[in-house]
């Protein structure tokens, strides 16, 4: 793992919950979503890299385990973020999400494909983008797994 992960801090929503009164599972996927949003940005604006910030990905595959329930408070989650797999045309991020007093609620990972905007077609990860998910590379996702 990366000395550090990248950390981001989600605030809930009263509407996140279910009528179990804890966070839907589909709540799950879009805080991944707002945590890559973030990341992308704050990784690659700060790089310089040109063809970085307008890098056209599909998420090709995802992959959530809920450890423990999540339930709303005004606290935010944290999500920790870092890059586990970088291939020839696609890349992986890793995730934890955590309470605000760190109980591990879910693990995550994300595929996504680097893909050519006038074919539609997955293309190479250009070499600065490459080089920017370098730095948050770190171990697998520690999944336990059902076989």
């Amino acid at each position: 793992m990366t000395a550090s992960p990248f950390t981001i801090d989600i605030q809930l929503r009263w509407g996140d919950m279910d009528s179990l009164a804890h966070v839907n599972n589909v709540q799950f996927a879009r805080l991944l979503e707002e945590a890559r949003v973030r990341a992308w940005h704050v990784w690659f604006s700060d790089s310089g890299a040109e063809d970085s910030p307008t890098l056209p990905i599909l998420v090709a595959r995802q992959e959530i385990e809920f450890v423990a329930p999540l339930y709303y408070g005004v606290e935010p989650v944290r999500i920790e973020m870092w890059v586990p797999r970088i291939g020839t045309k696609s890349f992986d991020y890793g995730y934890r999400i955590a309470t605000h007093d760190g109980q591990i609620a879910a693990l995550a990972e994300t595929t996504c494909t680097v893909i050519d905007p006038s074919s539609g077609r997955p293309a190479a990860i250009p070499e600065g983008s490459r080089a920017i998910l370098e730095d948050y590379a770190g171990d697998e996702v520690p999944f336990r797994r059902r076989r």
